[in-house]
């Protein structure tokens, strides 16, 4: 009777380490940054399926030695399946890290400081603005003044974007004098005692254009908005390193086919520059796409004609009829497109345009950029802006690599 005792004791001893190790799962990461520069804030991002843990990961850790480095799980379908992990890392020129990650079954309580925002919120009679995370509506409902601020905003300390519910889906932009973050006070549109207190503003007149880089259809030889079946729009996370804003356009009856396409915003703290992923339920044939930036009023363009276009430019933000209360802002303007997704670039008209596809693939990315002259902390000129959208898109080609041991 005794021998029996010991070995059920040993087995259900056993039965919890087999347990725990399946709940449990830490990777040893070496991250390489072999360019000849510095790299802040690089994103480092781990496909969680990629690399197999076998359980829901509900909390992770991640250290270099004994100090530990903000990290952040995200869910990025809705199925309640955390999807990715993220974190970010000061990289030195011709250098690794040695990373270690710890993944968990188990929720945690732990919080890290923010370094992003993101609100989407109902606008109503009584001023209370409702939050919410996600709507959808048929394409052709006009939902645009039923939405705070017309869609998703989100931010980094060092600019503000936001994405319009309605068929344009278009892109504009918030200028921000200082560091810091500013919407949830504002609510993009500050007052006269904010602005005398030095918050930002809406710094971009962008009307049906593709303003700071919005994907649209191509029909005609001209951008062409978009029509689907069912529109949504939500935030998939809300930091505390990076947002992640998706539009679904589902069952766009668009150049003889019906497709459904999500684009992603992915704005990670420190970053002024966002990542645009766009992706298809299935490959894409030969369908032309097209972004690019307005061309804002009296502006100095910039292209190095292989997939990078701005310009830097002064107009009225909410147009020439509608000046009272506003002043002339000055705006740089980017998008930097993968050489392998471009199929033209197009005559400099309203916009800065590239054509774009993915042929036999079921999705392309893309970035964008901007700065406002309000910045004390940014650029003061043209040539001072189109010195970063050159350094920009090299950084973009030199990621840093991530071995797993």
């Amino acid at each position: 009777m005794r021998k029996m005792q010991l070995f059920a004791t040993a087995f259900l001893a056993m039965s919890a380490v087999s347990c725990q190790s399946v709940q449990e799962k830490e990777l040893t990461l070496t991250v390489s940054n072999s360019w000849e520069e510095a790299k802040q804030n690089e994103p480092i991002v781990l496909n969680l399926e990629e690399v197999n843990p076998g359980f829901n990961v509900q909390s992770v850790v991640v250290k270099e030695g004994t100090t530990e480095i903000p990290s952040q799980l995200d869910d990025l379908n809705g199925d309640g399946k955390n999807d990715e992990v993220a974190f970010l890392l000061d990289m030195p020129a011709k250098s690794k890290r040695d990373i270690t990650v710890s993944l968990s079954a188990e929720k945690s309580d732990k919080t890290y400081p923010a370094q992003v925002y993101a609100q989407m919120m109902l606008s109503d009679k009584k001023k209370t603005y409702p939050k919410i995370q996600s709507l959808t509506v048929p394409g052709e409902s006009d939902v645009y003044n039923s939405l705070h601020h017309h869609g998703p905003a989100f931010e980094s300390e060092l600019v503000a974007y936001r994405i319009y519910f309605d068929k344009r889906q278009t892109v504009d932009i918030y200028g921000k004098s200082r560091k810091g973050f500013e919407l949830a006070e504002t609510l993009f549109y500050p007052t006269d005692e904010h602005k005398a207190q030095g918050y930002g503003d809406d710094v971009l007149w962008v009307g049906s254009t593709c303003g700071a880089g919005t994907l649209k259809g191509w029909e005609n030889g001209k951008p062409a908005h978009i029509i689907p079946a069912l529109r949504t729009e939500c935030i998939r996370s809300y930091g505390p390193l990076r947002t992640v804003v998706d539009i679904i356009d589902t069952d766009w009856n668009y150049q003889g086919k019906t497709i459904t396409m999500t684009t992603r915003y992915i704005l990670y703290g420190g970053h002024r520059d966002a990542r645009v992923e766009v992706s298809f339920a299935e490959p894409l044939e030969d369908e032309t796409f097209c972004t690019g930036v307005i061309n804002v009023k009296n502006s100095e363009h910039f292209s190095d004609h292989n997939g990078l276009t701005g310009c830097w430019g002064t107009d009225w933000p909410a147009g020439a009829n509608d000046t009272i209360g506003r002043k002339l802002e000055t705006v740089g303007l980017a998008v930097c497109i993968p050489n392998k997704n471009i199929k033209e670039e197009q005559p400099v008209t309203e916009n800065l345009l590239y054509t774009v596809g993915a042929q036999g693939e079921k999705g392309f990315t893309y970035h964008i950029s901007f700065a406002s002259l309000r910045e004390t902390f940014g650029f003061k000129n043209a040539q001072e802006w189109f010195a970063y959208m050159t350094q920009w898109k090299k950084e973009l080609e030199h990621p840093c690599e991530v071995t797993i041991k």
